[in-house]
């Protein structure tokens, strides 16, 4: 499906005080841009914004950055800031590619990272675009804290399992997975839905859901 270009989006991005710009001053002095020193958890492939925001409305001990490739989808997620009637100071957004991250971020810099129903990239010759691919695996590891991880979920089975497998074959650690998220009491304790997470459940299509983090002994 074509995205619809929102004219306008990227000056709305550019001008928001929600937004993070990544520039050369910028570079390993991201937690400067939140009033607190807490941990930062980032969800990379945010859409509008809808699972980032609960988790910011829920957990304010936790800074959180949602970023999303496409301004024309993160306006959407400026325009649900702006209809808070409490603003949300511990969640920023940044509007880039994530394989630009690790020169922004130092180590350590992000705790936790959420990938939620990313693009499956579906034909063999675009596996290492894919946001679970081990090149992206690599561009994790170069700004996730040392005991931080990845929780990703999606309905494509075909590209859960191929997660699965990049997982098996670097220096990652499967923790929990599940191909049914939503009738599995542990994984699904304390869950929030994405807007896609909705849709395809409400469809009839199981969730899959799995936690990773590294092993630094190899």
């Amino acid at each position: 499906m074509r995205l619809r270009n929102i004219p306008g989006a990227d000056e709305a991005v550019a001008n928001s005080p929600f937004c993070i710009t990544l520039n050369d001053a910028m570079k390993h002095h991201i937690k400067e841009q939140f009033p607190t020193d807490a941990p930062i958890h980032m969800e990379i492939g945010m859409g509008k914004g809808q699972f980032i925001m609960e988790l910011a409305k829920q957990h304010p001990e936790i800074n959180y950055i949602g970023m999303e490739r496409y301004s024309s989808v993160l306006l959407r997620a400026l325009q649900k800031m702006d209809e808070l009637e409490q603003p949300l100071t511990n969640l920023k957004f940044i509007c880039q590619d994530a394989k630009l991250l690790p020169e922004y971020f130092s180590l350590g810099d992000v705790k936790k990272i959420y990938l939620n129903f990313s693009d499956p990239w579906p034909k063999d010759r675009h596996a290492k675009r894919r946001l679970t691919s081990r090149q992206f695996l690599s561009c994790y590891d170069k700004f996730l804290a040392l005991d931080g991880s990845i929780e990703f979920k999606t309905d494509n089975v075909d590209l859960f399992r191929f997660s699965l497998n990049e997982i098996e074959e670097t220096n990652w650690i499967l923790k929990a997975h599940t191909f049914d998220l939503h009738h599995d009491p542990v994984l699904n304790q304390g869950n929030i839905m994405t807007e896609y997470e909705e849709k395809f459940s409400s469809m009839g299509n199981p969730i899959c859901k799995l936690i990773t983090y590294r092993d630094h002994t190899l």
